[in-house]
């Protein structure tokens, strides 16, 4: 069992996950203490058996929200009271099972070199992905990219990452969006802004069939339309911005 870390907790945003979240807990408290799992607003009785796990594990703690809001009104609930308990740095991992958990220790310990850092996992798809979800993130990334001025995020979709969670609070605080599916692009994107230099770490990604219990909440028309108008918002955000990242990408050239 490991130590529990001060400074750095696993964080899992959990919503009607089914089952997974079980073994994704179990397989995240191998590598880390603690893990923390925010509960938003699931129907699918996941809530009572991860109570009671946290009852039998004292490195696990789960935090219950009343109603869905979304994966990064999830995230900001967490790193929140993280943040109040001295907490600097939150991994988050998704609750399906897709992230590798054997990984998370790899990932915290370059956060713990390079605290200054977003620790980004960069996807490496096997045959299960989906083509039509591994195309289009192509296009989210073109404009990430582009938003960033290519300062270095090579997937801006992909959840499993360190984040320092004091920038992150405060650009969540600032603004009323990044509360659902836009969180983690808009998120790479405004860190970036913001002077946290990205990090990038090859990461083994599987997607799972219902027959394997993978539960999905991605709704290609609802979603799409979420992510083109984030990134209209962050290109008008882009466009005042071009000089300071432009002279910071000339700096470091």
């Amino acid at each position: 069992m490991n130590a529990a870390s001060t400074t750095h907790l696993v964080l899992i945003p959990s919503y009607n996950p089914g089952p997974l979240i079980y073994d994704t807990v179990r397989k995240a408290r191998r590598q880390w203490c603690p893990v923390w799992v925010v509960v938003d607003g699931s129907t699918d009785g996941t809530t009572a058996e991860l109570l009671r796990m946290r009852q039998l594990d004292p490195g696990l703690r789960v935090l219950v929200q009343p109603v869905n809001a979304g994966k990064g009104a999830a995230v900001l609930a967490g790193i929140e009271q993280a943040a109040a308990q001295g907490f600097t740095h939150a991994l988050t991992l998704d609750a399906d099972g897709q992230h590798p958990a054997e990984r998370i220790g790899d990932f915290m310990a370059a956060s713990q070199t390079h605290p200054e850092a977003l620790i980004l996992g960069e996807p490496v798809f096997d045959a299960s992905a989906p083509r039509l979800r591994v195309r289009g993130r192509r296009i989210s990334n073109f404009w990430a990219n582009l938003e960033t001025l290519w300062a270095g995020v090579h997937d801006s979709l992909f959840g499993f990452r360190v984040y320092p969670i004091a920038p992150l609070l405060s650009i969540m605080r600032a603004n009323r969006w990044m509360r659902r599916f836009d969180f983690d692009v808009e998120a790479a994107v405004r860190l970036v802004w913001r002077g946290v230099p990205p990090r990038n770490l090859p990461t083994a990604v599987r997607y799972l069939r219902p027959d394997q219990g993978g539960v999905s909440h991605f709704n290609y028309v609802r979603d799409n339309i979420l992510l083109t108008w984030m990134h209209l918002r962050l290109f008008g955000g882009f466009v005042p911005r071009l000089p300071r990242l432009a002279a910071r990408r000339w700096s470091r050239s």
